[in-house]
């Protein structure tokens, strides 16, 4: 059975028309993604919730509603077909799911086929699911390995046939009662459905939903708690990182760094093993510093201790881990092309480390104070301001959704085209560099 048995013919269009043979969005289609992150009960990533901001729309407003809300999943779709499920290399991001709200319209477009349906969660409105006149749709793509996540309502279809349509289910933060509901149901033979909570405000409230094995998608705003004052608070490998990072800067002999490297054989290997890893893309095997250094020279070192660094807290978060690894490779990747070759890394550092404090529970004044870095990428992490600091800012927008990020891209002379691109390479580049986030 071919999918375009379902697919609704638009003008101009015809019945045989590859649905995926452009890869750009429409014209009058230009916008910028979002996305939230799903956490699971250890507060590890496990997938993301994309959508698509139309140019113009306001932060509130919804991503695919309207009459150009179809226009705006297939945007989406090609886009996130672009990036992250290329032609001859495919899908990307491991085991991660993508959900994806869509539109009734979206559900008859062949852009849903450009992606892989393991991987898939379509989002829809309870109402919509329950739609008579959609079902052959709905169950079609449900056979093809497409997820559907109900989005409103508490109660599952009673019809057995519509429900076994349904994978997932959206619910609040303080949703007990309908988890319990459903917990029991499953006990009575109902098939299980993943609940995943959203408008989740704080951690407190993440842990309630853990302790009811409900994951929870986390938006851009979420924060750890308050950091503590004083620097004394690091601990004893991330000592030892700014240690070296400041022999670096030193320019002390590679004999000395070495030295002082032995005293951790732990942070040893997970060096070692994000040099090797997939995103730094080394054609040999490198076996020791000494080797690091023969085979890609000194100024690297810096940049992978800096992120072992943003790791090292063994009590931190390994969603904030994954939020600053993005953040810095996105602020690297549009930097690119606009500052010298050279400025790479520092880019990547400003964008990592401007979540420091919230990595290591430290002030930032008290990381600073250890951490001797350049004037520019202090004014970056500090106010947004100097050479780094428009990049840092444009992550920090795409991050909360606030409607700034067309105002500050443009500003930086890149195209949404360009920001979505840096925003899901970022996503990739930090799925192959998971080693160092990793303990040994």
């Amino acid at each position: 059975m071919r999918f375009d048995f379902f697919r609704r013919s638009s003008e101009g269009e015809g019945a045989g028309a590859d649905a995926g043979a452009s890869a750009q969005p429409e014209a009058g289609c230009e916008g910028h993604l979002t996305y939230s992150m799903l956490l699971d009960a250890q507060r590890r990533v496990i997938g993301y919730r994309m959508a698509w901001r139309a140019a113009g729309a306001a932060p509130a407003e919804s991503a695919v509603s309207g009459a150009s809300g179809a226009a705006g999943v297939k945007a989406l779709m090609d886009t996130l077909a672009m990036h992250l499920n290329p032609e001859g290399e495919g899908w990307l991001l491991g085991s991660q799911l993508l959900f994806v709200d869509v539109t009734v319209d979206a559900l008859f477009q062949g852009e849903l086929q450009s992606l892989p349906p393991q991987q898939v969660v379509l989002c829809m409105r309870a109402e919509e699911l329950m739609d008579a006149d959609l079902r052959s749709i709905l169950l079609f793509l449900r056979e093809q390995g497409f997820g559907f996540m109900q989005c409103g309502g508490t109660e599952l279809p009673e019809d057995p046939e519509l429900r076994s349509i349904v994978t997932h289910l959206e619910v609040g933060a303080n949703a007990a009662d309908t988890v319990a509901r459903l917990r029991r149901d499953e006990q009575l033979g109902h098939r299980p459905v993943e609940l995943v909570a959203s408008r989740v405000e704080d951690w407190k409230q993440f842990d309630a939903c853990a302790a009811l094995r409900v994951n929870v998608f986390v938006d851009g705003a979420f924060r750890n708690p308050p950091v503590l004052e004083t620097e004394d608070a690091l601990q004893p490998e991330s000592l030892l990182i700014v240690q070296l990072m400041q022999m670096l800067q030193r320019n002390e002999d590679l004999r000395v760094i070495e030295a002082a490297l032995k005293h951790d054989a732990a942070l040893t290997y997970r060096l070692l093993r994000y040099i090797n890893s997939p995103a730094v893309g080394m054609a040999v095997e490198i076996h020791s510093l000494r080797h690091a250094v023969a085979m890609l020279g000194y100024s690297p070192l810096y940049r992978w201790l800096s992120l072992l660094l943003a790791t090292s807290n063994k009590a931190g978060s390994p969603y904030m881990m994954k939020k600053a690894i993005l953040r810095g490779r996105f602020v690297e990747l549009v930097g690119q092309g606009m500052l010298p070759a050279s400025e790479a890394d520092n880019l990547f550092v400003a964008g990592m480390f401007s979540l420091l404090d919230q990595l290591l529970g430290v002030s930032m004044e008290g990381v600073l104070r250890k951490v001797q870095l350049t004037e520019a990428v202090q004014q970056a992490i500090l106010s947004r301001g100097g050479l780094y600091g428009p990049f840092v800012a444009l992550a920090e927008s795409c991050e909360l959704d606030d409607g700034q990020a067309a105002r500050l891209s443009e500003a930086l002379f890149l195209s949404p085209a360009q920001v979505n691109a840096a925003q899901l390479s970022a996503l990739v580049w930090a799925q192959e560099a998971s080693p160092a986030a990793a303990g040994p």
